[in-house]
């Protein structure tokens, strides 16, 4: 027996047949998350992404910048800095600006340990805070030219981003960042100098 295409109510009009949805459609509940670097032949690309964190946490939304070879006065995951309320700034533990490897020795005395384990306090706080997903957005400043100049592992940087919560947004900035984790971002932004 055929079924029948008539709809027996009017014999004349076909009844149409809709076939069901494969599956059914799902809203997204959260947006996924960005990688992006911003990267330049030099330093200083620093003060366009701050100036988005400071926007984004002024809107309400859960910020840490943290700085790797920035130092300054009481710095450190201790000294860290409150903004806006929701962004928090964090710099490593050292009074001074980190240039070279670890094994140059900063204009205060500091030895090339102390400014290896200053760098390395601010990268575990950022990894946890990463991890536990508390973030809206993380910004990692000089975080190639820490992983260029000995002070971080890049293959350790790229298993937390691996791990990252898909909500989080993370900006990666600086000169020399390496190809391993410029192959992962979402957008690379490369500023050039003007001239």
């Amino acid at each position: 027996m055929t079924a029948s295409l008539i709809d027996t109510s009017h014999p004349h009009r076909p009844v149409a047949l809709v076939p069901p949805l494969a599956a059914p459609l799902r809203l997204v509940s959260q947006p996924e998350g960005l990688l992006q670097i911003h990267t330049a032949p030099f330093r200083g690309s620093f003060a366009a992404v701050f100036s988005q964190a400071l926007r984004s946490a002024g809107l309400g939304s859960r910020v840490l910048v943290s700085q790797f070879l920035k130092g300054g006065v009481e710095q450190g995951p201790a000294g860290s800095l409150r903004l806006c309320g929701r962004l928090e700034w964090l710099r490593p533990g050292t009074p001074h600006c980190l240039d070279g490897p670890p094994g140059s020795q900063g204009p205060d005395g500091a030895t090339a340990q102390e400014a290896l384990e200053a760098v390395e306090e601010v990268w575990e706080v950022s990894r946890q805070r990463l991890l536990k997903g508390d973030l809206d957005l993380l910004v990692l400043d000089e975080l190639g030219l820490a992983v260029a100049l000995g002070y971080l592992s890049a293959e350790a940087v790229i298993e937390a981003l691996e791990q990252r919560p898909a909500h989080l947004d993370v900006i990666l900035t600086g000169p020399s960042m390496p190809t391993s984790l410029m192959a992962m971002a979402d957008q690379v932004t490369q500023l050039r100098r003007g001239g």
